[in-house]
């Protein structure tokens, strides 16, 4: 049975728990928000891209870019988003699954030989991705790029898949990561990002928004040039919403450990007035058994 000595002590050790728990909650929704209000500002440059990408799909021009050549899939370069610091609940596990799960679609879409690049952004994800024993897995940790990489680091980092697709090294290029809905919603997602396709811009409903331009120099050449910004802003989206994402699971994951810290807490105290009215209890009948004597 506990003393009364060893339940405030433990109750001591819960209480700052909470506290604990309570500040990094607080740390991890500012983080958030930040991340929220940096995708923000993203979105609209993303969308104007697409914009005039519709309109130079409805323009009656054929257009050709290396960037949309499809060829045979032999091999498949798969960018992975997780974290670098832990304590975000099951954010990792949940990516880490759909990975497995893609994986094996590969193997079935494309047949057993076919090999498969991994590029794992985040600490966390590198660790669990190394552990893989894959017949035809690779993996491959690129110095500077974490889950933090922003401005010129994402653009190094595109620009190296962009030339491993334009040089043949790999035939396809997709990325996983968790989109960000809300604090308590996030959605893994899988999106080919190479080689571009024009059913990604049909799907979002972009050229039935579109009017007729002209176009100088010419439809073309205005096309291979905005579409390694179309890329670009791709993949400035996805590191945001990474980051937004593993908060808002940081957020959720403080929140549930600070609930259990609480009612942990009232039962420790609800135990400790107990055994502290049992002790006073007992030390009257003592006194009253003394006296009678």
């Amino acid at each position: 049975m506990s003393t009364l000595r060893e339940l405030k002590g433990r109750i001591g050790s819960v209480a700052s728990s909470e506290k604990i728990t309570g500040a990094m909650k607080m740390i991890s929704s500012a983080k958030m928000h930040k991340a929220e209000q940096a995708l923000r500002r993203l979105q609209p440059y993303r969308r104007q891209v697409e914009h005039i990408i519709g309109n130079l799909l409805t323009a009656d021009t054929e257009f050709h870019s290396p960037l949309t050549e499809s060829r045979e899939v032999r091999h498949i370069s798969v960018v992975v988003f997780g974290s670098d610091d832990g304590l975000c609940g099951a954010y990792n596990i949940n990516i880490f699954k759909v990975l497995l799960s893609q994986i094996a679609s590969y193997n079935n879409a494309y047949g057993q030989d076919v090999a498969i690049d991994v590029y794992p952004i985040g600490k966390k994800m590198t660790k669990a991705v190394k552990k893989l024993s894959i017949s035809g897995l690779n993996v491959y940790q690129l110095e500077g790029v974490d889950s933090k990489t922003t401005g010129d680091g994402v653009k190094v980092f595109m620009e190296y898949l962009t030339s491993e697709f334009l040089y043949g090294k790999t035939d396809k290029v997709d990325i996983l990561y968790m989109n960000f809905q809300s604090v308590s919603r996030q959605r893994p997602v899988t999106e080919q990002l190479l080689p571009v396709s024009s059913s990604t811009f049909v799907a979002e409903g972009v050229k039935s928004q579109c009017r007729p331009y002209i176009f100088e120099p010419d439809a073309s050449a205005v096309f291979n040039a905005i579409l390694p910004m179309f890329l670009m802003s791709v993949m400035q989206d996805v590191f945001t919403e990474n980051r937004a994402s593993e908060q808002a699971a940081r957020v959720m994951a403080m929140q549930s450990a600070n609930d259990n810290a609480h009612k942990l807490l009232d039962q420790l105290r609800l135990e400790f007035n107990k055994l502290r009215q049992q002790s006073i209890t007992t030390e009257l009948l003592d006194i009253l058994g003394g006296q009678i004597r």
